[in-house]
């Protein structure tokens, strides 16, 4: 079992040592095309070295804790129309850069993965934000294909959700869209409002199913475990690659710190119950999450890899 982080990684001061740059449209278009070019093709290469880095500071840990989620921003701006034409004219001198980071990832056991924001939806009713979406993931498939993946099914994780008012239709016409590399990477996760593992699960012949059991014990106040015969379909989506599984918690004072939180008790609304934890605290949801031993799981929680490594000293050490 791998343990990833999201995008930022910490030290003990809870300083990011190597951040990503970004920029805003507007200061963006402020600017000439010269200095336009200046600042994203800066911005990038700053991302890219500082993404070296941090692989490099994985490399250093066990394996099992050699997992990232990449930050979207690694080419800033890349789908503003005015930018995506200037990094036409440089994107070939960053491509050592993209080909070194993936090397050494894949040379070091690194799993990755993208996750676009949450205004990709191929789903919706209008065809313009499907439009938008299937550019955004496209974006992020760039980036994984100038690192070397995209080339076998799911080397490389593009997660997103499958909310939208045309539902699995909608996700299934948007899907046959993609580039053939997008398709290979793209999973779906269920979410806490709108589509439940059931829903997402209609899925399964197209792309792999990304199980968040907090987001399934939002919806369904249910704490699904590894025996649940959905557990076999969405582990078999993913055609023999171990399956990912995301894990967080409500906010430290939301949910006890002992025990499995029973919501009915709680009294507080879901919308509360949605918002991601500093760290876990609460080991009886640690023993749950730990228990799906078939999966690699992905730290969602706002302290990053320091909770992550919290996590694994838990699992090593914590129930002895």
């Amino acid at each position: 079992m791998k343990l990833g982080f999201a995008c930022k990684y910490l030290n003990s001061e809870l300083k990011q040592l190597y951040p990503f740059k970004a920029t805003t449209r507007t200061r963006f278009l402020s600017l000439d095309d010269e200095q336009r070019t200046a600042l994203i093709y800066g911005l990038a290469k700053t991302n890219l070295t500082n993404l070296y880095l941090i692989f490099e500071q994985l490399a250093s840990l066990p394996e099992a804790m050699r997992m990232m989620r990449i930050g979207s921003d690694l080419l800033p701006l890349y789908t503003v129309p005015e930018a995506t034409q200037l990094y036409q004219t440089f994107l070939p001198d960053l491509h050592p850069l993209f080909t070194r980071c993936g090397e050494f990832a894949r040379e070091k056991g690194i799993r990755l993965s993208f996750h676009p924001g949450q205004y990709s939806v191929m789903a919706s009713d209008n065809p313009q934000v499907v439009d938008r979406a299937l550019e955004d993931i496209e974006y992020h498939a760039l980036c994984a294909v100038l690192m070397g993946y995209g080339q076998t099914f799911q080397d490389f994780k593009i997660n997103i959700h499958m909310n939208g008012k045309k539902g699995f239709e909608g996700f299934k016409e948007a899907f046959a869209r993609l580039s053939p590399e997008a398709q290979r990477m793209l999973t779906v996760e269920n979410d806490e409002i709108s589509c439940s593992l059931d829903d997402v699960l209609q899925a399964e012949a197209l792309c792999p199913i990304v199980l968040d059991i907090h987001h399934h014990w939002v919806k369904e106040a249910e704490f699904i475990t590894p025996d649940d015969p959905r557990i076999e379909r969405v582990i078999a989506s993913w055609r023999g690659v171990r399956p990912v599984l995301h894990y967080s918690i409500s906010q430290e004072g939301i949910i006890p710190e002992q025990g499995l939180p029973d919501q009915a008790s709680l009294g507080v609304p879901k919308t509360k119950l949605r918002a991601h934890s500093d760290y876990y605290f609460n080991k009886a949801l640690n023993d749950w999450a730990l228990s799906f031993e078939q999966f690699d799981i992905m730290c969602e929680v706002k302290m990053k890899n320091l909770a992550r490594d919290r996590l694994y000293a838990y699992a090593l050490f914590g129930k002895r």
